[in-house]
């Protein structure tokens, strides 16, 4: 069925297919025996996070994500969804200015596996994803989990990141608005071409912030302080930015999505000090941040 298709069908069965959800994540099944198969399920969400889970798949269905949060009611936010791993049976689409963009297909879900997809839902209406599913698939459940990063998605963060380095006015927004704050080196970097991202091994003695736990602190050994125990990590970044291990102390900044660490702006820690500290000395600085 076509994109078109999918809208004509939700124009004419909308109520029938009608799925109330004031939560997070919903899980629900497809057609039943019997119903009409014009039927269009929709789902409305309201959460800036959560999961969909989709059980024997059948014709359509809408996701409408409409959290009760004032940022998401600008013109623009930013929309990251992730397919389950064992995704397939079934190919998403996007709905942006009256049309739908073809996001992942069924042929193509082995390489969407493990890969994060973005748009820009622009304009009054609220995002909405579509899942149409495969004909005489044998898939019994199809799921993908999604985040709306409203103004986590702004400046240099995460998925919409530059690979240039960040000036200073970038770098001073950074530690103010990143999900994460990180001090320490690079132990290694590795690199993955089917998902086109690199992974990079970060050790340290201090995380100013962090959303959630990315970075973990190991167990201090017999007789060492706590406040000199070491921090690890993973930050991902995309492959073409081209990262290598470097020596020296860095100030790793950047934005978590399901549950991974992705890189914004990294200067060598001795030139954030000196950037901040020009910045402070001309009230210039955006927030205020320990120094040791």
């Amino acid at each position: 069925m076509s994109p078109n298709g999918i809208i004509s069908m939700y124009i004419l069965a909308l109520q029938l297919g009608h799925c109330a959800a004031d939560l997070c994540d919903w899980t629900g099944r497809g057609l039943g025996p019997g119903e009409d198969s014009r039927t269009v399920l929709q789902v409305r969400l309201r959460c800036t996070e959560g999961s969909v889970q989709w059980v024997y798949p059948g014709q359509a269905l809408r996701v409408v994500l409409e959290p009760n949060l004032s940022y998401t009611r600008r013109t623009t936010t930013t929309v990251c969804i992730k397919p389950s791993r064992s995704f397939r049976g079934a190919s998403v689409y996007v709905a942006r200015a009256g049309e739908l963009e073809l996001l992942v297909t069924d042929g193509g879900a082995g390489q969407a596996r493990e890969r994060v997809f973005c748009f820009r839902a622009d304009g009054p209406q609220r995002p909405a994803i579509y899942l149409q599913a495969s004909p005489q698939s044998d898939v019994t459940t199809v799921g993908f989990r999604y985040e709306l990063l409203g103004n986590r998605s702004t400046g240099r963060s995460g998925l919409q990141a530059s690979c240039r380095p960040c000036n200073d006015t970038e770098l001073l927004m950074a530690i103010c608005n990143s999900d994460f704050v990180f001090r320490g080196f690079i132990k290694n970097v590795s690199h993955n071409p089917e998902r086109r991202t690199s992974l990079v091994e970060v050790s340290g003695g201090r995380v100013y912030w962090q959303r959630s736990g990315v970075f973990e602190q190991e167990a201090s050994t017999a007789g060492a302080s706590r406040s000199l125990s070491t921090w690890r990590g993973h930050i991902h970044t995309l492959l073409q930015c081209h990262v290598k291990p470097g020596g020296g102390e860095f100030l790793f900044t950047g934005s978590e999505h399901f549950g991974e660490a992705w890189l914004g702006c990294a200067p060598r820690y001795k030139h954030f000090l000196s950037v901040y500290q020009a910045a402070r000395a001309a009230r210039l600085n955006s927030c205020d941040f320990p120094l040791d």
